[in-house]
């Protein structure tokens, strides 16, 4: 208790002082126009001027539709659609709309989650710190342009070194507790599916996990699938930071806004996956609503917690660099194919003249694009931007969801967004993990830990995929009717 105490206390020191600093330097409104001059991306102001914004009528409709026809998917593809558990899924999305409500117009919790988005946000600085002392003068995008693998990597491994010192301590098994015991008791699932997918809120789809070891072999199948539906549907915390970065650049009101927004998908992301993981696959066993957290891994001192997870943040950061390496050249090795048999076959002009220019010719974001712009538009997406973002769901669920942020972050910093709701909802959809790569990362990483239930992994893998897609779209969803 008395390290959680020490840790608030200078964590509020150090979120307040600069801000004071700023003050003394320069005033508000003379801060609000160097940023509007220095930018051409207006949805600095237009993000905080929404949460003012009464949502209408119309916004409402589009959000009801949205709901009923993901939900409907949900039923679909349920194998006992007798046993649905309809009690979860009305409460689940009861809290997922009032923590959306809560986050957007209430002041006292938008003043918490600026606080934890600003604790984010000046990790980023820390980190800019060390990588300074690295790099030295390569980290000044101004001379030398924006690298991505110098400020957007190393966040990922400070990061994740800092989040093996709060399991250490405990900070993290506690708040995973308190959340565990709401979900135990308001959605009426286990204690151990409960710690995991809270767990994913903060760790990864392999992380946490291994905080219900003890269970996983003895779990049911409606068990084993939210495990991996939290997985998918959330982000680790590391990689949470990494995307504050990329879409707030150096901009730190952007940077802000963009960590709430983070933040608030991957908290309302826990009960969006539990609603559609007892959907596809209802329980039928008694759970045991026991709450059990281990404390394995964490390292035998704060050094050796500080080093396990410095480790571990390089291998991920070395792993999504060859990874983002590897995609992107794929997709220009795809789109010069395809862009040739539309050369041969005239489609390349069709499709230019047919998108207004939007597209040049026959490519992988053309695909996407109109592939899952029927969806978008049922969720609310308008409708100008509905190809636009049904790309960037494409790139996630064939790809990854880092090759989607990373077209999200270029497509807005181009302008290419009519709505800047489209821009929020955007980034809640691509929050979580739900792509095809995660499957095989889940069979391994959970299958390490539990190898009597590979088999049932890997034919769940397709049904996680489609629970953490439903997941951050509902989150979506409810986000842009509350937005209006």
């Amino acid at each position: 208790m008395k390290q959680i105490l020490i840790l608030l206390v200078i964590l509020t020191g150090f979120l307040f002082v600069p801000e004071v600093q700023a003050q003394n330097n320069d005033s508000t409104t003379t801060e609000q126009v160097q940023i509007q001059e220095k930018s051409t991306d207006t949805s600095v102001i237009l993000l905080s001027q929404k949460r003012e914004k009464p949502f209408s009528l119309t916004t409402i409709f589009r959000g009801l539709l949205g709901m009923t026809v993901l939900i409907f998917i949900g039923w679909l593809f349920s194998s006992n659609r007798r046993n649905i558990p309809w009690r979860t899924v009305i409460i689940g999305l009861t809290i997922q709309i009032i923590l959306a409500i809560s986050v957007l117009y209430i002041p006292f919790v938008r003043i918490a989650f600026e606080f934890f988005g600003r604790i984010f946000v000046k990790i980023l600085d820390f980190t800019k710190e060390g990588s300074t002392f690295l790099l030295g003068d390569l980290m000044d995008a101004n001379t030398y342009g924006y690298i991505f693998l110098f400020q957007v990597l190393p966040t990922i491994i400070f990061f994740s070194a800092l989040t093996s010192l709060l399991f250490y301590w405990g900070i993290i098994q506690k708040v995973v507790y308190g959340l565990a015991w709401v979900f135990t008791k308001a959605l009426k699932i286990s204690g151990a599916e409960a710690l995991s997918v809270a767990g994913n809120i903060f760790l990864g789809q392999t992380e946490s996990p291994l905080m219900i070891k003890a269970y996983l072999n003895k779990m049911s199948k409606s068990e084993i699938l939210l495990v991996m539906t939290g997985g998918m549907a959330t982000l680790a915390g590391g990689v949470l930071a990494a995307y504050i970065a990329l879409l707030g650049g150096d901009d730190p009101r952007m940077r802000l806004e963009f960590a709430k927004h983070l933040l608030t998908a991957s908290v309302m992301a826990a009960p969006a996956a539990i609603i559609f993981s007892k959907m596809l696959v209802p329980p039928t066993e008694e759970i045991n609503k026991q709450i059990e957290v281990s404390r394995d891994k964490i390292g035998s001192n704060m050094l050796d917690a500080i080093t396990n997870g410095t480790s571990e943040g390089v291998k991920l950061a070395v792993n999504v660099a060859a990874m983002l390496l590897a995609f992107i050249a794929f997709i220009a090795m795809f789109n010069f194919i395809v862009g040739k048999i539309g050369q041969w076959t005239t489609l390349n002009e069709i499709i230019a003249e047919g998108t207004n220019g939007r597209y040049d010719g026959l490519s992988l974001q053309f695909i996407l694009g109109y592939t899952f712009a029927p969806l978008m538009w049922l969720i609310g997406i308008s409708p100008d931007d509905i190809i636009t973002v049904g790309r960037l769901l494409g790139e996630k669920l064939i790809l990854t969801e880092f090759i989607g942020y990373i077209s999200l972050a270029d497509l807005k910093a181009a302008g290419a967004f009519s709505d800047t709701k489209s821009v929020i909802m955007a980034t809640y959809i691509l929050c979580g993990f739900a792509n095809f790569s995660s499957i095989g990362i889940q069979i391994g990483g959970i299958g390490a830990l539990a190898p009597s239930r590979r088999v049932l992994l890997s034919q769940y893998g397709m049904r996680a995929l489609l629970a953490g897609t439903l997941a951050s779209l509902m989150s979506a969803t409810i986000i842009g009717m509350i937005l209006g």
